[in-house]
């Protein structure tokens, strides 16, 4: 039954990376909330980001059940980022909804802040999250070896490559660190080979499901609006290029996770 979904079945769907904080759920964000409640979706993941996008974060979905944050500013935002950003980040992670830093990393493709801004940025809150012992929502976009060659630096440092679109080889290097691999719905697309191959090839252990949700929806619903609970298109099509039944698939999908962000509950 790889990759099926019988409907008797109880999936453990967990997404890892949303942004249902943004406008685009500003008119059926209760909805999700109560996808979450009902336990329908079993684990969301909000990332942040900005600084002001993680505030944001936190205040709609503070003491939401089953809902975990992450906070950071992503590459293309990195120019906005001042020494106060980076203590506002420091104090929202005093807070334990907060189980990441991210979304952070390098984005050389659309190059919406100078590269070496980038960099400084990045490096600013891996130290972060190093010293806070926590892991990393990595955005990765044309700069996969630069991102590999930083993140060695930190030995020890844990995360996520968020919507890996690296080649095999660049996968093994990241799981040697000991990072994890996020999948969302570029797996169903129908021309990414590469990536179904990807999941072929990475051990089960270390894939993460995710949606990038407003972002990246899964076919069937490709030019709409992605949501969390699309999350199960991710799941059964890994099942399938696993070879495994979607229950067992979406239960070692959600203690990935928990391995990975939720260690010590």
């Amino acid at each position: 039954m790889s990759g099926q979904t019988p409907d008797n079945i109880h999936l453990e769907l967990v997404d890892t990376h949303a942004h249902v904080s943004f406008p685009q759920f500003d008119h059926d964000r209760d909805r999700i909330k109560a996808q979450l409640e009902s336990g329908e979706l079993s684990m969301l993941i909000e990332v942040g980001t900005t600084v002001e996008d993680s505030l944001r974060a936190m205040e709609v979905f503070k003491g939401v059940k089953n809902v975990l944050l992450s906070v950071g500013v992503h590459p293309h935002e990195s120019d906005g980022l001042d020494d106060r950003g980076l203590e506002t980040l420091k104090s929202l992670l005093k807070d334990r909804q907060v189980v990441a830093v991210g979304e952070i990393g390098l984005d050389f493709y659309r190059d919406l802040s100078p590269r070496e801004v980038q960099k400084s940025v990045f490096l600013k809150q891996l130290e972060i999250a190093f010293s806070f012992s926590l892991p990393v929502v990595v955005h990765v976009r044309d700069a996969y070896e630069e991102v590999y060659e930083i993140l060695r630096r930190f030995k020890g440092l844990k995360g996520v490559i968020h919507a890996f679109s690296g080649g095999p080889a660049m996968a093994g290097r990241f799981l040697e660190l000991g990072y994890y691999l996020g999948i969302g719905g570029p797996i169903t697309y129908r021309k990414n080979d590469g990536l179904r191959e990807i999941v072929r090839l990475t051990p089960i252990e270390k894939l993460i499901s995710e949606t990038d949700c407003p972002y990246l929806p899964p076919v069937p619903f490709r030019g709409k609006r992605n949501e969390p609970l699309y999350v199960r298109y991710v799941v059964e099509e890994i099942a399938r290029q696993k070879e495994m039944d979607i229950y067992t698939c979406s239960k070692q999908l959600m203690y990935n996770a928990k391995e990975l962000f939720t260690p010590d509950l």
